[in-house]
């Protein structure tokens, strides 16, 4: 039957293009999808449509591709949609499959036990999902199962929703073939589940959560530490489902580094981390320590040189001549390397879009604070000499003559080691989850972007995370911003 007068003249009042072509004569929901991605037409539960009278002779179009389809007002993924269902010959997948379509929907309805706002897989249509005629009950399944699979795989808020600072990302999947190999097999779910991390602290939170979760009126703090929890599930989704077994951590909120070898920690220090001020946050993101810097030089970014030179100078007029700075023409500066030179005795240096590195500071004193919340980004590493002789395999006293010839001299690591910059306010250590302030205040934020609709104003946990969250402690002074001048290597731009 052709569309209903309604919808009909509903179309009318947006642009229409002529219906895609189906991609095969058997596409009945192929083509389906198309009529639904008539532009402004969204169709309701109770309503049908008469897919004959698509053109299946008509060449292959891109009905799921672009308006995306809509049914009973939600907006779905064509992309996603066409992938999978071309692998299954655009027939409908789950009317000979009740028993599998049950669990599916009973597993994306669980999505809470991972952190995840089930709204964001259709849980209100799944619930009724019986009222629906057919072709659109196989789409609207379809797309729950294959976008909670893209949550668990990759993390929920997708990356055109993350911060510029939120790099982190782990390999890709196709979660199309993942669900089009699962059917088949004996267990179509777990194989959706464990696209999830499998990491300790990841088993921790849910572990935290289900005990927190069981209340069924929590107050305002066990509602607070639920968003915590959820918060830090979706960032450890956002890395690779298999950690190198060779790896530099630095959880900026710990404010700590650790080398891990074959798994297992072989050296932990403190560390000092970006300021809590927007422009100077240490961001999150992976990279691999290619070499070590010794003696560096220090290219000083223009945005600090007129945010914290140029001040400086006008204070002190000789400020430059006391440091060793030379301004540059493109409004960077340089510092000389040297016992008092901003990087340090060392430099790692770990190619990234943030200019931010782990090196050396000749402000020792201030590693025995517990807010080391005094940096432009970079990370500061205590003993860092010794992190430089694990890396290269050397012994210290060799690492300690490179330095006392005052020449700058870089050295590559025979491998480069894969370095992990996060911020988990929430992580296992051992059989405990421990939690650190949320100094920069991500967390909330993080948890709202996690969210279908945002939360009641006064409902438990609606305000900011305040016992969850410490905010950066006024600093007496700060940390001396040694910085860069001309040297026979290249100098390196970087935060300090």
């Amino acid at each position: 039957m052709p569309l209903p007068w309604s919808i009909r003249e509903s179309c009318k009042k947006g642009p229409l293009a002529p219906p895609p072509a189906l991609v095969s004569r058997r596409a009945s929901l192929f083509g389906l999808a198309s009529a639904l991605a008539l532009a402004g037409c969204a169709v309701s539960e109770n309503e049908s449509m008469d897919t004959a009278a698509l053109k299946p002779e008509e060449p292959a179009g891109h009905a799921l591709d672009s308006p995306p389809p809509v049914v009973a007002g939600e907006t779905l993924d064509g992309a996603l949609l066409r992938r999978f269902y071309t692998r299954r010959d655009f027939e409908p997948v789950w009317t000979t499959r009740q028993a599998q379509a049950g669990s599916f929907k009973a597993l994306v309805l669980r999505a809470r036990d991972h952190g995840l706002d089930p709204e964001l897989f259709h849980a209100d249509l799944l619930r009724r999902l019986d009222t629906f005629p057919p072709d659109r009950r196989d789409l609207l399944l379809s797309h729950a199962v294959l976008t909670y699979a893209e949550a668990l795989a990759f993390g929920a808020v997708p990356q055109s929703r993350r911060k510029d600072r939120e790099a982190l990302a782990p390999d890709p999947v196709d979660v199309a073939e993942v669900l089009d190999k699962a059917l088949d097999g004996p267990d179509p779910t777990a194989v959706i589940e464990a696209l999830a991390p499998q990491t300790p602290t990841y088993r921790a939170l849910r572990q935290a959560l289900q005990r927190l979760g069981s209340a069924s009126r929590p107050d305002r703090g066990e509602a607070r530490r639920l968003r915590v929890i959820e918060a830090n599930l979706e960032r450890q989704r956002w890395l690779p489902r298999e950690l190198p077994a060779n790896r530099v951590w630095v959880n900026v909120p710990d404010q700590q580094l650790v080398l891990y070898r074959d798994d297992r920690p072989v050296f932990v220090t403190r560390v000092v981390v970006g300021e809590a001020t927007d422009r100077k946050q240490s961001p999150e993101f992976s990279t691999v320590i290619e070499s070590a810097l010794f003696n560096p030089p220090w290219v000083i970014p223009h945005d600090i040189v007129e945010a914290d030179i140029r001040p400086m100078l006008k204070r002190d007029p000789l400020y430059l001549i006391k440091n060793k700075i030379v301004m540059l023409p493109n409004g960077d500066a340089e510092q000389a390397p040297g016992p008092q030179a901003g990087l340090g005795a060392v430099m790692f240096e770990m190619p990234n879009r943030f200019d931010v590195y782990l090196h050396d500071t000749p402000d020792k004193d201030v590693f025995s604070r517990d807010n080391r919340r005094l940096s432009n980004g970079c990370i500061r590493v205590h003993n860092p000499l010794q992190f430089a002789a694990l890396l290269m395999d050397e012994p210290l006293d060799i690492i300690n003559k490179k330095v006392a010839t005052g020449d700058t001299v870089r050295r590559s690591l025979a491998e480069p080691v894969p370095v992990f910059v996060l911020y988990h306010t929430a992580f296992a250590a051992g059989r405990d989850l421990e939690m650190r302030p949320d100094f920069y205040s991500r967390d909330e934020a993080l948890w709202q972007r996690l969210q279908k609709r945002a939360p009641e104003q006064g409902a438990p946990g609606s305000t900011h995370m305040a016992s969850m969250t410490a905010r950066a402690a006024p600093v007496a002074g700060s940390a001396r911003r040694s910085a860069p001048v001309s040297s026979p290597r290249p100098a390196v731009q970087g935060r300090t």
